[in-house]
């Protein structure tokens, strides 16, 4: 019953790892005990966390890689059958974002996030099949947004990306319960991190932000990775596709 809540001795994919939501959830795993492979695009970065991580005294190692390209997605797949037999959690977290209105989005753009957003969560995803299905009690989590499931002043494009994951999360919670996976996904409204620094610097749009959330406060990224811990821990053994928000209230609100 102590590991209930713990990933311990699991073993972790998490891409975008290394800032914001995916940088606290690998934070997170590491302090409960789980071993890690960590995918980012900037090799340095990456490099000065696994420092970091390893003087801590975690099992933690790193795959460079941009999740938005075939090249990239296959990279990762390689490295992740090159370092495991099986793989008990998978976390996508890679996320871009282009804020626009419709009509001001060029194709490359349109491709760029819903490729970063969408096409690596399912490409990977059903590439890692076979290691996941090994683990026979394994655990994926998308992670989308509030986005996918209000219109929020994000841009189309990045709206529609996090709401296929939600229906991702779905199609494949039911293709593959019997092969023991669980697929869920964490939508958070809007959390401290370096992808949203850029809008919540406007006072007047963070007051319109805060006064549409119950809370009355900006989330932090250890709110969206303790909900993810828990969804790939033994504790949520009977919960599979749900779309979890962590959102202060953000969508019970409504008028």
């Amino acid at each position: 019953m102590s590991n209930l809540f713990s990933v311990d001795g699991k073993r972790a994919l998490v891409t975008g790892g290394t800032r914001g939501i995916g940088r606290a959830i690998c934070d997170l795993f590491l302090a409960q005990g789980a071993s890690l492979l960590v995918v980012a695009r900037t090799e340095e970065e990456l490099d000065i966390r696994l420092n970091d991580w390893r003087q801590s005294g975690g099992t933690v190692d790193g795959i460079v890689a941009d999740v938005s390209t075939s090249e990239g997605r296959w990279h990762v797949i390689h490295s992740v059958r090159g370092h495991w037999d099986r793989l008990d959690i998978f976390v996508n977290c890679a996320g871009t974002n282009i804020r626009r209105k419709s009509v001001d989005y060029s194709i490359e753009e349109f491709r760029q996030i819903i490729d970063t957003n969408a096409t690596a969560a399912f490409e990977l995803s059903r590439h890692l099949h076979g290691l996941l299905r090994a683990s026979k009690d394994a655990a994926v989590v998308f992670i989308g947004s509030t986005a996918g499931l209000s219109t929020v002043p994000t841009g189309a494009p990045y709206a529609m990306s996090k709401a296929a994951l939600d229906q991702l999360t779905r199609y494949l919670a039911v293709e593959w319960a019997g092969d023991g996976i669980r697929v869920n996904s964490v939508a958070p409204w809007y959390i401290r991190t370096p992808l949203v620094e850029g809008v919540l610097s406007d006072k007047a749009y963070y007051d319109k932000v805060i006064a549409r959330t119950p809370l009355g406060r900006i989330g932090e990224p250890i709110e969206a990775a303790a909900a993810t811990a828990f969804l790939c821990a033994r504790g949520a053994s009977f919960i599979t596709g749900q779309t979890i928000a962590v959102d202060g209230g953000f969508l019970a609100k409504g008028m």
